[in-house]
């Protein structure tokens, strides 16, 4: 399909649209009725399970205990029931590899009864246990190809849920994935095990500021997620959005985003259906969207939840990025989650909200009215600035990816160098901490006059926000900006809870042995280790401009990592320390760890492969071609001329040819990076030459195409443009 030809289609399919489904009354069903309608939620568990089985599942939820096998064939039958009800045919255990995609593995209830029927059945030990191959996941090493045995385990502090299709509906039961030999092959089992670490630890904190009634800690996050929506024509058209899922090739439009008027701008027709839809799909799965917003550039938009408990609301994130795509569909669009999709505007990321607290104690992060005075928020606080000084690294690392690369450091998001931003108020509390311990003033929240008589006076927040930073602490929760659009959350909040963890247990171990004795001298020894943390890992707060050159010079004087790209990142996950962090919190052993960093530089290797191959395909296959037919032409329209005797301009003849010429050694040499790349003794090596040769002859290419691109004529050239795919909506 030709750009042209697309762009028609694209442009029928705009004018001609029509809504796909009725719009939900919510005059007659309310949105309170309606959310959550399609989840094994506590409601419905409290209705159809006995009282006894019910209290030993709700204990299992909320305190962490040991699950009771007895009960899960009474559980097992009361969601078989539902879910048939609900018009399920099949039960799919759901679980997260480390593609960080969705897998699920469909069985049905049906069991052949002998006599020429059937019956519904499905038991406790299946409800329980599944086995998907644990070898044909990407494993990095653990599972060989003839070990294929592996286990899903229920989750049971993610409520199973109904997941419609047109022609049925099916349970879905989130999961943990491993291997036959316990290791863990998932994004899921290390989150739990990490919230497990953190729980123990901030315990503690809290029994020394003399709680007592303590409910367990979980951390929790509230994701941000940032995507692109283009006509399914355009998508269609372009074999790169196809195979790799970001444009290889492409001009810049001569309109982009820098009039900043799609920025929360009214949101088009069919993008709104959409959205509408698919929150009502997100509804009835009980995932709380709560925005929705056109992002920065165009055709970008922005969809973000109210805050859950980490593991649901990592699984939630899993869900919301599904429904995105499937539901895209109905309207005629594709959703593109890669990172950076369309070259020279903003690329997409996932903000990270992370917060840890519980029912009794509340948000631990929450300064209240008086943060100077609240010695025990100050103290999480400075767990934070200190786990993300010490493990600055590995936060990077569970952010690297090749998509992540073309993002991450650009002016639209936070530079690779890891930074921590508290504002003013904050920032004048540490800074007196790390000066003379506490003293009596600090500086005052203050009403923002808007100078308009009809408005209220505004409250001014104690810090301004500072989207250059990737770690910004946003008034009771910290934002973790860095992490790509296309990731799961779950490595990200597996890192940051293990290292608030090891800096929590890190306080408490000092303020315990200081108050052993007597416990009087909690507040002396508090403010003691918070100036020591203050003094050792205060060089990680910057509450400037991320951006600019000067903190790239002052972070280097800082001695704060720049780990630019994916390759520079990724070894940190083999560095002695990260291993024995997860060690010693039970959260990965080493073989697991060192796994990951396998798995992810073979992923970041193959990223790159499908690209070049596709640069490769691509320009020899549609933009040489459509360059070459152009040449000739000019070639020919000059050959008339000449023998009218007319004088023809050669310019735009002569530079086209110049650059067909040019694009044929740049594909030559593209190809002959990637017949001739080695490999190396080790995936890093490999990775490691993708980096230094391949993506640079591939930017070489599409240098050369995108030059083209802005000569070739219109109704010649095959490929979809930037200003036909960001605004034909």
């Amino acid at each position: 399909m030709s750009g042209s030809t697309a762009r028609l289609q694209a442009i029928e399919a705009v004018t001609s649209y029509k809504p796909t489904s009725q719009p939900l009354n919510f005059s007659d069903v309310s949105l309170g009725e309606f959310f959550g309608t399609n989840v094994f939620s506590r409601a419905v568990m409290k209705a159809r399970l006995p009282k006894p089985v019910y209290q030993s599942v709700l204990s299992t939820m909320e305190s962490g205990s040991v699950l009771d096998p007895s009960v899960a064939d009474v559980v097992a039958s009361a969601m078989k029931d539902w879910a048939i009800e609900k018009g399920a045919t099949h039960y799919a255990h759901v679980f997260y590899p480390l593609t960080g995609s969705t897998a699920e593995k469909h069985d049905s209830f049906l069991t052949p009864d002998g006599q020429g029927g059937a019956v519904a059945e499905f038991a406790g030990k299946t409800l329980i246990q599944g086995e998907p191959d644990a070898s044909s996941f990407p494993n990095g090493g653990i599972r060989a190809t003839f070990e294929a045995r592996g286990y899903t385990a229920w989750d049971v502090t993610s409520p199973a849920y109904i997941l419609e299709n047109p022609n049925g509906t099916a349970l879905c039961i989130p999961t943990a994935f491993v291997s036959w030999t316990g290791e863990a092959l998932d994004k899921k089992t290390p989150l739990l095990r990490s919230t497990q670490a953190l729980n123990k630890e901030a315990q503690r904190i809290l029994r020394l500021f003399g709680h007592e009634d303590i409910e367990n800690v979980v951390s929790f996050a509230g994701a941000e997620q940032e995507y692109f929506l283009i006509d399914r024509h355009f998508y269609f058209s372009r074999p790169d959005l196809l195979a790799t899922g970001r444009t290889l090739f492409g001009a810049p439009p001569p309109k982009g985003q820098e009039f900043d008027d799609h920025y929360f701008g009214a949101i088009p027709e069919r993008v709104l259906a959409c959205m509408l839809d698919c929150e009502r799909e997100l509804f009835k799965l009980g995932v709380p969207v709560k925005t929705r917003h056109n992002e920065v550039a165009p055709g970008q938009y922005e969809v973000a939840p109210v805050f859950e408990q980490a593991n649901v609301a990592t699984d939630h994130q899993q869900l919301t990025m599904v429904m995105l795509r499937r539901v895209a569909e109905k309207h005629g669009m594709t959703c593109l989650l890669h990172e950076k999709p369309f070259a020279g505007v903003n690329g997409s990321g996932k903000h990270v909200n992370f917060s840890l607290g519980n029912a009794t104690q509340g948000n631990l992060l929450d300064p209240g009215d008086t943060p100077h005075a609240n010695a025990q928020f100050l103290v999480f606080c400075a767990a934070m600035v200190r786990a993300v000084h010490k493990y600055a690294g590995l936060l990077r690392a569970v952010v690297a990816s090749a998509g992540n690369d073309h993002r991450l450091g650009a002016n639209e998001a936070p530079p690779a160098i890891l930074s921590i931003f508290l504002g003013e108020q904050l920032a004048d509390v540490f800074a007196q901490i790390a000066k003379d311990g506490f003293s009596r003033t600090a500086k005052e929240r203050v009403t923002l006059v808007v100078g308009v008589d009809t408005l209220p006076e505004l409250p001014k927040d104690a810090g301004d926000r500072n989207r250059t930073s990737p770690f910004a602490f946003t008034g009771n929760r910290f934002e973790f900006r860095a992490v790509g659009s296309n990731q799961s959350i779950a490595g990200p909040m597996v890192a940051i809870n293990t290292i608030v963890a090891e800096s929590l247990d890190y306080i408490a171990t000092e303020l315990e042995a200081a108050v052993a004795h007597d416990p009087s001298e909690l507040h002396t020894a508090i403010q003691k280790v918070l100036r020591e943390i203050v003094a050792e890992h205060g060089s990680i707060i910057f509450n400037g401009d991320g951006y600019s050159a000067a903190w790239h010079e002052e972070a280097e004087k800082r001695g704060l990592p720049n780990l630019r790209a994916t390759v520079d990142a990724l070894p940190v996950l083999a560095n002695e320390d990260v291993i024995a962090l997860f060690e010693k919190y039970d959260v990965l052993s080493r073989r697991e760890t060192l796994s990951r960093q396998e798995v992810y530089l073979e992923q970041y290797c193959l990223s790159v492969g499908v690209e070049a191959r596709t640069t490769v395909e691509m320009a020899k296959t549609i933009v040489l071609p459509a360059a070459i037919r152009y040449q000739g032409e000019l070639a020919a329209t000059c050959a008339s001329l000449k023998s009218l005797g007319s004088v023809f301009d050669t310019t735009v003849l002569d530079t086209t040819t110049g650059l067909v010429t040019e694009m044929q050694g740049r594909i030559a040499a593209l190809e002959a990076a990637t017949v001739s790349d080695p490999f190396g003794e080790t995936t890093l090596q490999h990775a490691q030459y993708c980096y230094d040769e391949i993506l640079p002859a591939m930017a070489a290419v599409r240098e050369t195409a995108d030059a083209l691109e802005g000569i070739v004529a219109d109704d010649l050239w095959p490929l979809a443009t930037y200003q036909e795919m960001l605004f034909i909506k």
